[in-house]
This record gives structure tokens, C-alpha cells and sequence, in this order.
């Protein structure tokens, strides 16, 4: 018998918050059916299976990022938005390990729920925003984001695993490495002579 209220939603956010205590790769249908108090068959109404959940946990996880980001940076430009948003893609990845992880992990999502699901594409909205402040175009800009990405999942994957053992603050490396951006990105370097655009 399915239990009176349980959505895909709720299923979804049973899911989120086991992949935060338990880790995203160790999530299993059964132990979210334990969670909210179901036979696993009942999850089954709701989510098709393990890889279904683990997309709609990762849409989820993508709306609450970047719904973290746009308030953390809204009416800020330049170096203040870049240490903004930087700032808040860190707590969130602090608070939501295993929902962090999902937003970081290739997972094969229905195309019908990814195609109505605002969290990921306005991310790219957001990160190209910030970085069109800075005066960068194409193909500046894709190789921009992929930098911005690069260090910021590096980072707090570093920190997560306990990667920086020297006794300098890890929180002291990470401000040094904002102003090392937001420098860079002020002084972005041109195309190189057979670079193409």
C-alpha cells in the first residue's frame, strides 16, 4: 500500500537528504523506501528506478545551488560577485555533500524532467552574468566557466576528502585563490597566434 502523501517529490527529498548523510553513491531505492516508512514497491509509483531518483535528486540539488547563488550575488558585480558566488557554490557544497556530489556526477536524466527543470540552465545564465562583467566574450567565456568550475569543485572536493593538511587555513588559501581569479579575469589573457576563436 502506498503511504497517503508520498510524491515523487517527497521520494526526491528523502533521496537528497540520505545522499547527504550517507554519500550520493551509497543511496539505494530500499533504504529511501526505510526513510519514509514504505514497502520499496511503493517507491515505484513515483520514480522509475535508482538512476530516475538519482536524476531528479540532481535537478533538485541544481535548483538549490543556483538558487542560493542568484540571492548570494544579486546587485553585485566584479570581484564582489565573483567572491559571492564563490562562496555560496562552497557553503552549499559544505552543507549538501551528497547533493554537491549529484550536481557533479554525469547521470543520464529524462530529457522531459531536465527540459523543465529551471536550476540548471540558469546557472549557466548566472555564471556567464558574472563573467560578462569582467568584459569577456566568446570563446573567452566558455573557457572562463570552465576555469571558475575547475577551481571551485576542486577546491571543496580537496576539502571534503581532507586534501589540505598544511597548517595554513584552508579558508585563508581559498581567499587567496579569489583574488588569483578575479585578477586574472581582469587581465584575461588574449588568443594566442593560431588559437581559434
Amino acid at each position: 500500500m502506498v503511504r497517503a502523501g508520498l510524491t515523487a517529490e517527497r521520494v526526491t527529498v528523502a533521496g537528497a537528504e540520505l545522499a547527504d548523510e550517507v554519500g550520493f553513491e551509497q543511496v539505494t531505492m530500499s533504504q529511501v523506501a526505510r526513510r519514509l516508512g514504505v514497502k520499496d514497491a511503493s517507491l515505484y509509483t513515483h520514480v522509475r528506478n535508482l538512476v530516475d531518483l538519482r536524476g531528479r535528486i540532481a535537478l533538485l540539488a541544481a535548483d538549490e545551488k543556483t538558487i542560493r547563488i542568484a540571492e548570494a550575488t544579486v546587485g553585485l558585480a566584479g570581484k564582489d560577485a565573483l567572491v559571492a558566488f564563490a562562496t555560496a557554490w562552497r557553503e552549499y557544497a559544505h552543507e549538501h555533500p551528497g547533493r554537491y556530489t549529484a550536481t557533479q556526477t554525469p547521470i543520464d536524466i529524462d530529457p522531459e524532467l531536465a527540459a523543465h527543470a529551471p536550476g540548471p540552465r540558469r546557472a549557466v545564465e548566472l555564471t556567464y552574468g558574472m563573467l560578462r562583467g569582467y568584459g569577456l566574450a566568446e570563446p573567452d567565456l566558455t573557457d572562463a566557466v570552465r576555469l571558475l568550475r575547475s577551481t571551485f569543485h576542486g577546491f571543496v572536493a580537496l576539502e571534503a576528502m581532507g586534501g589540505f593538511a598544511h597548517q595554513r587555513a584552508p579558508q585563508q588559501s581559498w581567499v587567496r585563490a579569489l583574488d588569483a581569479l578575479h585578477t586574472l579575469l581582469e587581465h584575461w589573457p588574449p588568443l594566442g597566434d593560431g588559437e581559434s576563436a
